[in-house]
């Protein structure tokens, strides 16, 4: 069997289905994509942390809208609008910082503007999910999960 026709038997037993880690970055990537497209709305699982990376992005003016869709755990979902600056999105980058492989973490003191402060910095600190700017007047550090400009 040639490798062409065993990916195609694979793919038709397992589906449409991805087998992806990161699901933060995931996340990040599918927001940054459809706004290159000029997507209106993107969707993706939901999940208590990805929500609150959405609620931090929405807050500092990144997205216009964030929202879940559907009762059961698997199928609720979460709705995003994307907010535009004429016809340029308004991420147009993103980065992980903290990954899998290697964990990042930052005192207060050693967060930095990301982008001369045209970006956002992302942190999982112990008073919840912040931006840099938050983490800093609040004088506390966490992992840095990413960076969005």
């Amino acid at each position: 069997m040639q490798t062409k026709d065993l990916f195609l038997v694979l793919k038709s037993h397992l589906g449409n289905k991805t087998n992806m880690n990161d699901r933060i970055a995931d996340m990040m990537i599918r927001i940054k994509n459809a706004g290159a497209v000029k997507k209106e709305t993107v969707e993706f699982p939901y999940s208590k942390m990805k929500y609150a990376v959405c609620e931090v992005l929405k807050k500092e003016g990144f997205i216009l809208n964030v929202d879940t869709k559907g009762k059961k755990v698997s199928e609720k979902a979460i709705v995003v609008t994307l907010k535009y600056t004429g016809r340029t999105p308004k991420i147009s980058g993103t980065s992980r910082v903290s990954k899998f492989s290697k964990r990042v973490y930052g005192k207060a003191t050693e967060i930095r503007p990301v982008k001369n402060g045209a970006g956002l910095l992302v942190l999982s600190t112990p008073k919840g999910i912040l931006s840099g700017l938050e983490a800093r007047k609040q004088k506390v550090g966490g992992e840095l999960l990413l960076k969005v400009w």
